[in-house]
């Protein structure tokens, strides 16, 4: 029998590619993204692995959303192996700039959201006989602050904090590491980058040029590196490890 992952915010981007890599892993996969037809997009691709998948429209940060996807995987499924919390947001501002809307807004989605898929994941793995496995997104501004990045920077630290607090909860039964990427070519990156250039001051496309140069292995990361960490994570291979939060970003922050 397969094991079963749910992976929140995998309509696109990162979360695509943890979700079609975990597929070709062997596992069956919920795709969970707020716009449907993107997750019924990625719902089509596992399918077409050989995977079953089921795609679940939902915003994290809303607890009846986030009981809504366990329970519609559970019934589909019987069972809950690997969490990846994925989703989250970036806004890029000034910290003065930045509003008490701004912090709400990002540390709902972000850290809450994080945090309301990880509680939802345990009660249904403590629940099982087998290994739980949950797996957060923080990101490098979880672990060194970026400028204009305040709260994004934030929240990335923030989910750090619960990995490890679940960590020692939720330990043996469960495992708990977050996964921290770097300057991803991801339209969220591009995103970022109409926003963060005039601060840098340099043109619109440049901002993530400049990033990149700091990138010890010569490239932009892609998706499908986060997937590489995110399929180790979900294996057997990391059953010892708990409480950790790993850099993939080519050598920018090392620490």
């Amino acid at each position: 029998m397969s094991k079963v992952a749910i992976v929140t915010g995998s309509g696109r981007g990162i979360g695509r590619s943890i979700a079609l890599r975990l597929a070709k892993d062997g596992f069956d996969v919920v795709v969970n993204a707020r716009n449907p037809k993107n997750a019924e997009k990625v719902a089509k691709e596992i399918e077409a692995i050989g995977q079953t998948s089921i795609a679940i429209a939902g915003d994290v940060s809303n607890e009846k959303d986030i009981n809504n996807i366990f329970e519609e995987t559970v019934k589909k499924f019987g069972k809950l192996d690997v969490l990846v919390a994925n989703a989250g947001i970036c806004i890029v501002k000034s910290a003065i700039e930045t509003t008490p809307d701004d912090i709400d807004k990002i540390f709902s989605i972000n850290f809450k959201g994080t945090f309301l898929a990880d509680i939802a994941a345990a009660k249904q793995m403590k629940k099982q006989d087998t290994l739980g496995k949950i797996i957060n997104c923080s990101s490098i501004a979880g672990h060194s602050g970026f400028g204009y990045l305040a709260a994004y920077s934030g929240t990335k630290f923030a989910v750090r904090g619960l990995t490890q607090a679940l960590a020692a909860e939720l330990a043996p039964k469960i495992t708990v590491n977050a996964y921290c990427p770097g300057i991803v070519d991801t339209d969220m990156w591009k995103e970022i980058d109409e926003s963060l250039a005039p601060y840098l001051g340099v043109e619109k496309g440049q901002a993530f040029t400049q990033y990149s140069k700091q990138i010890l292995m010569g490239r932009p990361q892609k998706p499908e590196d986060v997937a590489d960490l995110v399929s180790f994570l979900a294996s057997p291979n990391s059953d010892y490890i708990t409480g950790q939060a790993f850099i993939s970003d080519g050598g920018i922050v090392m620490n």
